[in-house]
C-alpha cells in the first residue's frame, strides 16, 4: 500500500485560546482573528498543495477552519468526531489559573501528564485519547493510499500525532509548537505515522502584513 500524506492542522484562534480557557468538547467558535487565519490558510493550500480529501472534528472551531479550505479547493468537509479535542471534564470552561486554584490536586496530574489520570466529571485520560486519535487516523488515512488529505483538529490531537510519529512517551515534555492553523506534515502507512515537517505558519506572514496595512 502506498503511503498517505497527511496535513494535520489545528483550528484557527478562538476567544478562549486568548483567555487560556480550556475548551475540550465545548463548542467554542472562531474569533475574528481565527476566521482570517482560516482564509489565509485556505489560500496558501490552494496555491501550494494538491489535496484529495478534507476531514475535520465536529466541533465548530475545527469545522469552520476546514470549511474555509474546502470552499477554496472546491471540496467537501467530511466530519469525524474521532478528531475531537480531549474531553477535559471539570477543567472545561476554566482558565489555567482557575484550574490551579480550584482543583490543585488534579492540576498536578495535568501538569505532569500522568498517562492514566482522568479529569473529573467525564474527562479522558491521555491513554484513552491516544487510542482514539491513532484509531481515527488509521481509519481515515487507510482510505487514501497515495493521496494527500487534510485533517483539521485540535491542539491535544496534534500533540498525540506528534508523539505517535516520533515515538515519544505521553509524559515527555512538549518541546514543539501547536500554533493555530499551523500545517503539520505526516506520512501514514499501515505500520504507523512518521514525521515529515512541523509547525508551518508561513501563511500567517501574509495575515500579519494585512493587519499592519489596516
Amino acid at each position: 500500500m502506498e503511503p498517505t500524506r497527511i496535513l494535520a492542522i489545528r483550528h484557527g484562534e478562538t476567544a478562549w485560546n486568548v483567555d487560556t480557557r480550556l475548551q475540550g468538547h465545548l463548542d467554542i467558535p472562531l474569533n475574528e482573528v481565527g476566521l482570517r487565519q482560516a482564509q489565509h490558510l485556505a489560500q496558501a493550500l490552494l496555491q501550494r498543495e494538491t489535496i484529495d480529501a478534507i476531514y475535520a472534528s465536529d466541533l465548530s472551531r475545527a469545522h469552520t477552519t476546514a470549511q474555509a479550505i474546502a470552499q477554496a479547493l472546491g471540496l467537501t468537509v467530511k466530519i469525524h468526531p474521532g478528531l475531537r479535542e480531549r474531553h477535559f471534564g471539570a477543567f472545561q470552561g476554566r482558565t489555567y489559573a482557575e484550574i490551579e486554584a480550584e482543583l490543585p490536586e488534579h492540576a498536578w496530574h495535568w501538569r505532569k501528564r500522568t498517562p492514566d489520570w482522568t479529569p473529573p466529571e467525564g474527562g479522558e485520560s491521555l491513554i484513552t485519547l491516544r487510542e482514539r486519535i491513532v484509531a481515527t487516523v488509521d481509519e481515515l488515512a487507510s482510505q487514501h493510499p497515495g493521496q494527500q488529505v487534510v485533517m483539521v483538529a485540535h491542539g491535544g490531537v496534534l500533540d498525540i500525532l506528534y508523539r505517535a510519529a516520533t515515538h515519544l512517551e505521553l509524559q515527555a515534555p512538549r518541546t514543539w509548537q501547536l500554533t493555530n492553523t499551523s500545517v503539520n506534515r505526516l506520512l501514514w502507512t499501515p505500520q504507523g505515522l512518521s514525521l515529515v515537517g512541523w509547525g508551518d505558519t508561513t501563511h500567517l506572514d501574509a495575515l500579519a502584513k494585512d493587519e499592519s496595512s489596516l
